[in-house]
Formats: structure tokens, C-alpha cells, sequence
């Protein structure tokens, strides 16, 4: 079932989705090191740049969610996606030039940050509209696997490329990216039905926090919400950290440590193809519940990393179990989101999740940073750690008393 066709129209999307992650991961990390080896920025600006391009970023695609749900989805996507072609190109143009400053990194992140959440909560819903129920979840497991694939195959194409030809190649590639993912959503053609609008012709400010106040109303998704969002921000927030751990504290060399944050990451790929035949054998619910439990189990290991080779075997166990057990999780969750969204909901409520979760991200990431610096970047990390052992409980713990097509069919026979 998992390997079966979903058809020309998703096979386009997939494509699109495909080349523009395999960019993104290509040309992870480029900016800090623009920012370093162009433009010779301290840690101070470094730091802003990560923390105010998500934040800043999700500022501006707030509005983006009540006006991409009353639109057509695919010329959406396109825009997003020749956007940030655009804003990404002009980096290295401006380095051809002499012309790149800091200020253009930081904007050029902002643009990316709110492109990318607009072109997200548009694919969600052309998603849920291209596709049948019970195909949801397949189509979020190749996903979910093609982002691992990337997160393994990138950054290390990504540095050989940057060592031979310079960090901003990488931005180039990623751009070039994007252009090839809008030539792809443009090629899955079909018909488009323009969404009506029922409270009016235009966007209102009292439209900005309906997707907020659809999922905080929602029984089903206002804990997978919090959790999510918290998750999500803990894990990321300790990302620096142990970088600093790992290459100033205990010194490893960069090469180790990027092993011990790139083997893992076939964990991910592993447990997005066992998602469909999980879900299969033992429902949706239980397998939310159950995984999205489990990758809070791991992060706390991160605390206990000791130099030499015992470190970074500890690194890469807990890394691989961690990233395992998203790997089930993050298309159950997808699935269960878009099925429990109702249809003229989708973009706003996407929108809206994507918004919280970059605004939190660089909220969390800069207090444990000052956090860090107060107590140590092990002790940091060993607060997030003990803080996300607390998350499963914001799980939805009991089965909804509604329960969708999808969920029927996918639930085990009971014979």
C-alpha cells in the first residue's frame, strides 16, 4: 500500500517537494558561515541572524494565512516559491558585486521565513484536496522520508561544495531550488475551483487569529498543538548548545560532529516507512501517542555526553533514537492534523502553527542561550531535556469520541 502510485498530479508535487528540500538542506547552515567568512560578523550577530529571521519572519506571515485560504492553492505555491528564488539569488549576486552587507542577510531570511510558511499552509491544503483520505498518510510518510534522505545527503554535498567553491554556491543551489519546485507544482495542471469567501469579500483584521482560535478551541488539536510547539522549541533551542559543548568543551573535531548529527538522521528515514504498517496494525491514536511519548525519552541522554569515543557513541544512540521515533510521529501527526482541520480551514490553522512554531523557536533558542550563559551549556540542555520528559502529557490521551473515514480505515480489523 505504501509503495503504490498516488497518481501524475501528486507525483508532480512530490518532485516539487523533493528538489526544493534537497536545496534547502544543500545550503543548510550557508548564512552563519556568509556572515562569518564574508562579512567577518561576531557570535552576537550570528545569533540574530538565526533568531530574528525566524521571528521577524513569522511576524509577517501572519496575515499570509486568512489570505492563502480564500485563494487558489498552486498559483499560491508558485509565488512562494519564485519569492524565495528571488530573495535567495541576490546574495550571491550581491557578493559578485561586492555589495552583500548583513542587512541583506537578514532580510533575504526574513522574506525566506515568511515564503516558506505561506507556501506550507498552501501545499497542506492543496494536499488534503488532491488526494484521498486514506492516501494522507502515504503521501506525508514519502515526505517525511524524503526530508531524511535530504538531512543525510545535503550538508555533507553542501560542505564539500562550500570548501571548494564557497558558501555562497550553496545559496545559488538552493535558490535554483526553488525555481525547479515551481516548475514542478506549475506542471501538476488540473483545475483549481477558486475558494469562496462567506464573511465577506475582504481580508479583515479580525481574520488574522482565526487559525489560533480554531486550534485552541479544537479538542483534537489544541494539545498537539502545545506539545508540538514545545517540543519543537526545546529541541532546537539546544542546537547551539551543543555545538559548543561538543566542539569548544569537550573538543571534537567538526568532522565527528557532524557525523553524530548526520548518521542518525537514517533513523528518520527508517521510521517514516514503518509509519503506514504501524498505524495499519494499531490505529492512529495509538501510534501518536505512543511515538510522539518516546522521542521525549531521548533528549536528556544529550546531558551525560563525555569526551572521546564513548561520547560521541553516546551522541549518536540517543540521536538515532530520537530521530527514529520522529520519524513515525511527524506523518501520523501531519495526517491527523489535516484530517481533523476542516476543509476552509486548513491554510489558516497551517499558517498559524508554522507562525507560533518560528516565533517560539527563536524565543526558546535565545533564553536558553542566556540560560546557558548564566549556568553552562550542559546544564542548559540537561533543563530542556527534563522539561520535554514533561510534553507527552499535553497528548491527547483519550480517542476523540469522533472518528474520521481515514481513521476507520485505517484502524486494525477486529476479527
Amino acid at each position: 500500500m505504501a509503495g503504490r502510485s498516488l497518481g501524475r498530479q501528486f507525483g508532480w508535487l512530490w518532485a516539487a517537494y523533493t528538489v526544493s528540500t534537497f536545496g534547502t538542506w544543500l545550503g543548510f547552515g550557508a548564512f552563519p558561515l556568509i556572515a562569518i567568512l564574508v562579512l567577518h560578523a561576531g557570535p552576537v550577530e550570528v545569533s540574530l541572524l538565526s533568531a530574528v529571521g525566524l521571528a521577524v519572519g513569522a511576524v509577517v506571515a501572519t496575515p499570509l494565512g486568512p489570505w492563502v485560504e480564500f485563494r487558489r492553492k498552486r498559483p499560491v505555491m508558485v509565488t512562494m516559491d519564485l519569492i524565495r528564488f528571488a530573495a535567495l539569488m541576490s546574495v550571491p549576486a550581491a557578493s559578485a558585486l561586492g555589495w552583500l552587507t548583513f542587512t541583506q542577510l537578514v532580510v533575504v531570511s526574513v522574506v525566506a521565513a515568511a515564503a516558506g510558511i505561506a507556501f506550507k499552509a498552501a501545499s497542506g491544503a492543496y494536499l488534503k484536496a488532491l488526494i484521498p483520505r486514506a492516501d494522507l498518510l502515504v503521501a506525508n510518510g514519502r515526505f517525511e522520508a524524503t526530508t531524511w534522505t535530504a538531512t543525510v545527503v545535503g550538508p555533507p554535498l553542501g560542505n564539500a561544495a562550500i570548501g571548494l567553491f564557497g558558501p555562497v554556491t550553496t545559496v545559488a543551489a538552493d535558490a535554483i531550488s526553488y525555481l525547479l519546485s515551481a516548475v514542478g507544482v506549475g506542471a501538476i495542471g488540473g483545475g483549481e475551483p477558486r475558494p469562496a469567501r462567506t464573511d465577506g469579500p475582504r481580508l479583515r483584521a479580525g481574520d488574522l487569529p482565526n487559525g489560533w482560535r480554531y486550534i485552541l478551541t479544537h479538542p483534537a488539536l489544541r494539545p498537539l498543538f502545545f506539545n508540538t510547539i514545545l517540543v519543537n522549541g526545546l529541541i532546537m533551542a539546544t542546537s547551539p548548545l551543543l555545538a559548543v559543548l561538543m566542539l569548544d568543551r569537550l573538543g571534537f573535531a567538526p568532522w565527528q560532529y557532524g557525523l553524530a548529527f548526520g548518521a542518525p538522521c537514517v533513523g528518520g528515514l527508517i521510521g517514516s516507512r514503518l509509519a503506514h504498517r504501524l498505524v495499519t496494525r494499531f490505529g492512529p491514536h495509538k501510534v501518536l501517542l505512543t511515538a510522539g511519548a518516546l522521542r521525549a525519552c531521548w533528549p536528556i541522554g544529550l546531558a551525560f555526553i563525555g569526551p572521546g569515543t564513548a561520547g560521541l557513541v553516546l551522541v549518536i544512540a540517543v540521536q538515532l533514537g530520537l530521530v527514529t521515533c520522529v520519524g513515525v510521529f511527524n506523518p501520523v501527526f501531519a495526517t491527523y492534523r489535516l484530517d481533523r482541520t476542516a476543509t476552509d480551514r486548513v491554510a489558516r490553522t497551517l499558517s498559524a502553527w508554522s507562525v507560533t512554531s518560528n516565533a517560539t523557536i527563536a524565543a526558546m533558542t535565545a533564553l536558553w542561550g542566556l540560560l546557558a550563559n548564566i549556568t553552562s551549556p550542559r546544564t542548559a540542555i540537561a533543563i530542556a531535556g527534563l522539561l520535554i520528559l514533561t510534553t507527552p502529557l499535553l497528548l491527547p490521551r483519550t480517542r476523540p469520541h469522533h472518528t474520521t473515514r481515514h481513521e476507520q480505515e485505517l484502524a486494525p480489523s477486529r476479527t
